[in-house]
């Protein structure tokens, strides 16, 4: 073996996914295999929306495999706010010192839900993460060069890692036969999520994609969750074959108004705009999680009157 071809291993990142069939959610375990230093991305927080009861089943497996591997986790990194999972940073946090990062970015969302919460405890200046990345911001993992890209559009704050060879996108995009993330949360813009999806693609062709939710396209029978930037620029059913940026923020605002919210949206973003953690205890103890009331007819979303 040459030294080109060591270099070429050494710079190559071992990932290990993880599937949340209950969200749909894929997290990732990305190691650098010469230093052992490793990130985990977008982990989730095991949660019962019938009963309120939370589990740590699914970052216990990500820590398990870290520790059978032989791996130390010094970062879990979250590409946005997620409305349909809660996170499971704080607890690897706990764990192993990890520390949470996130786009900065994330302080105009939580400016956006601070009122719909009514909460008031919130800062609104991002300090409950531990860290706040600026698009094209670099950093390492081990040996591993790491760049966070501002890929905004599904929120204000989501950004994609790209690390060595691999990036991370989030929502921006789904596998190409699924298409591309909705953008009609509070703070999405189809528009910007079109740029930053062509940013993306604009990468080179070899490049490849890492996605953090699939849904099993029609005709499709089992999960994926990696492509490449040359399958998504030829297939993507929402932006391949060179769509433009009017068709697709046609096709986008027509598809997003027939959506229904994630299930796990209310209490998903309460908890993630915290970095994870969970409201302050009332006098009783007790954590609580709130739910705006309104009617449904009501654009401007008043709430129900006493």
């Amino acid at each position: 073996m040459n030294l080109a071809t060591e270099t070429a291993m050494a710079s190559k990142p071992m990932i290990r996914a993880f599937f949340d069939e209950p969200t749909n959610t894929v997290s990732y375990l990305v190691a650098d295999p010469i230093t052992k230093q490793a990130a985990v991305i977008d982990p989730v927080l095991d949660y019962d929306h019938k009963s309120g009861e939370v589990d740590t089943r699914s970052v216990e497996t990500i820590l398990k495999t870290a520790k059978e591997l032989g791996l130390t986790v010094a970062w879990a990194l979250e590409t946005h706010a997620h409305a349909d999972h809660l996170s499971g940073a704080p607890y690897i946090k706990a764990k192993t010192g990890a520390k949470i990062g996130i786009g900065e970015h994330i302080k105009d969302v939580q400016r956006i839900f601070r009122p719909i919460f009514n909460a008031t405890d919130l800062k609104t200046d991002g300090s409950d993460f531990d860290h706040l990345f600026r698009d094209g911001e670099r950093f390492k993992i081990g040996e591993l060069g790491v760049e966070t890209l501002h890929t905004p559009g599904h929120t204000p704050a989501d950004i994609s890692y790209k690390i060595e060879d691999a990036v991370f996108v989030g929502d921006t995009l789904f596998m190409p036969d699924y298409g591309t993330a909705r953008a009609d949360f509070p703070g999405g813009d189809s528009h910007q999520l079109y740029r930053s999806i062509k940013r993306l693609l604009a990468l080179p062709t070899a490049t490849r994609l890492f996605m953090c939710h699939d849904y099993k396209a029609t005709g499709r029978d089992t999960y994926a969750w990696e492509t490449t930037v040359q399958e998504e620029r030829d297939k993507n059913v929402h932006v391949g074959g060179g769509k433009t940026e009017a068709e697709f923020v046609a096709m986008r605002t027509s598809r997003d108004s027939t959506l229904s919210a994630p299930t796990l949206l209310l209490p998903s973003i309460q908890v993630n705009i915290r970095a994870g953690a969970f409201p302050p205890a009332e006098d009783n103890g007790v954590r609580y999680l709130r739910i705006p009331v309104t009617f449904k007819a009501d654009r401007k979303a008043k709430p129900l009157p006493a």
